[in-house]
Parts: structure tokens; C-alpha cells; sequence
């Protein structure tokens, strides 16, 4: 693994660049703040250097809240986004920190719908991003790099993007769902009961049992 002098390049920061993209984003970010302990170690388990988006992201953020907190790109972790992206990924997408891992799960949204970067697990296009949707438990291809992510997350129109997924009084409930929790709904939105997001009932769950729930219904639908 490459030390944290490595990986942390001064001279060409990627946090400037993002910086920039968030000044000028038309969607509501929130920059988290970064504890700096916790930044290096979370920068050193990912294995990327800060010239990178990603990177630059991890070392200088808890995390960023996108649309009163509606996406969640995670970072080094903070108190209202309590998961570091490597650690978040243990387990899921790879073992050991270092290993190579065949995707990685960059962000996710208060409906459990995750986003993920793919490694080689999930097709050919290495490096683009997928979306895990809660409406239908595919990987869905967005033929997206992790910048063209930020781009998607800063200056969408997400509201076009989530057309069904989004209830009348969703903007103050999300604005107020702590990070590490999202949405479960019943019946499933992917049932045909579950089409209309007005009439499902919903609950606060962690996140970590909406992933594993949806991995797990995933298997015994077949997929």
C-alpha cells in the first residue's frame, strides 16, 4: 500500500477543482467538516491521492449533502454522515483494505438507492458508475465517470431524476434523517404495490440493513 506521504500531493490538489464545481452548483451542497486524523486514515485505506476528486474528497470532507441531504457522497465521515467511504466498503466490496476492490460504493440516497463505482464487478466499463435502484434492485449503468458523478449530484435536475420517488413532504423529513439511515418502504417500491410513493408506508432504517436487505431480495428474486 502507498504511504499517506504518497497519496496526499500538495501541488495538485483536487480539492481546488471541486471547490469550484460546489461555488457553482445549482443543487444545494453541504460540505461536511473533516477531522484530519480520521482523513488520513480514511485517505490511506481508500489507496487514492488527493489530486483526485475522490481523493480530494475523502481527505478534505466528512462527506458532502446533496439536496437538503437527499444524496450522501461519502468521505472521511463526520457526525452527520457517520461512515468513512473505505470503511463503508469493507466487507461489501472487498476484505482487506488494500485488496483491489471490484466496485466501490461512492454515495447513496435517503430512498436506499446506492451508487457505486465499478471496479470490474459489475461489467466492462471500469471506472463508470452504476446505480443500485430501490424501484427495481438492478445495477442500473448511468455511462458515468466519478467527476461526471459530482457533475450528475451538483447540477441535475434530481427532481426530474427521482420524477416518482420523491413524497409530498420529503424536503423536511430528508433535511433532518441522519446520514447513516435511510427510507425502507412497505410494500417494496418495486413491487406493483409500491409504484406510488404517496401511498407506501415508510420507516427510518440503517442504512447498513437496507443494503443488506436489498442484496438479499436481489438474490431471491433471481437477479
Amino acid at each position: 500500500m502507498k504511504t499517506i506521504n504518497e497519496l496526499i500531493i500538495e501541488k495538485d490538489s483536487g480539492w481546488k477543482l471541486v471547490k469550484e464545481w460546489i461555488g457553482a452548483a445549482k443543487n444545494k451542497v453541504e460540505i461536511l467538516p473533516a477531522d484530519p486524523q480520521k482523513a488520513k486514515d480514511a485517505l490511506y485505506k481508500t489507496q487514492v491521492t488527493t489530486s483526485s476528486p475522490m481523493g480530494a474528497i475523502v481527505y478534505n470532507t466528512g462527506g458532502l449533502l446533496v439536496d437538503n441531504g437527499w444524496i450522501r457522497i461519502l468521505g472521511s465521515g463526520s457526525a452527520k454522515l457517520n461512515r468513512t467511504l473505505p470503511d463503508w466498503n469493507k466487507g461489501k466490496s472487498f476484505k482487506e483494505f488494500g485488496e483491489t476492490p471490484s466496485f466501490l460504493l461512492i454515495a447513496d440516497d435517503a430512498l436506499g438507492g446506492f451508487y457505486l463505482l465499478n471496479g470490474g464487478g459489475l461489467g466492462q466499463d471500469v471506472g463508470k458508475v452504476y446505480y443500485f435502484s430501490p424501484d427495481n434492485l438492478e445495477y442500473e449503468a448511468l455511462d458515468i465517470s466519478y467527476s461526471e458523478f459530482l457533475e450528475f449530484c451538483f447540477n441535475n435536475d434530481l427532481d426530474k431524476f427521482y420524477a416518482e420517488s420523491r413524497w409530498k413532504d420529503w424536503k423536511k423529513e430528508v433535511s433532518v434523517l441522519e446520514g447513516d439511515k435511510v427510507y425502507n418502504f412497505y410494500p417494496f417500491l418495486w413491487t406493483a404495490e409500491g409504484t406510488d410513493i404517496n401511498k407506501v408506508s415508510r420507516k427510518v432504517i440503517p442504512v447498513e440493513e437496507q443494503y443488506s436487505l436489498n442484496i438479499d431480495l436481489r438474490k431471491q428474486l433471481g437477479h
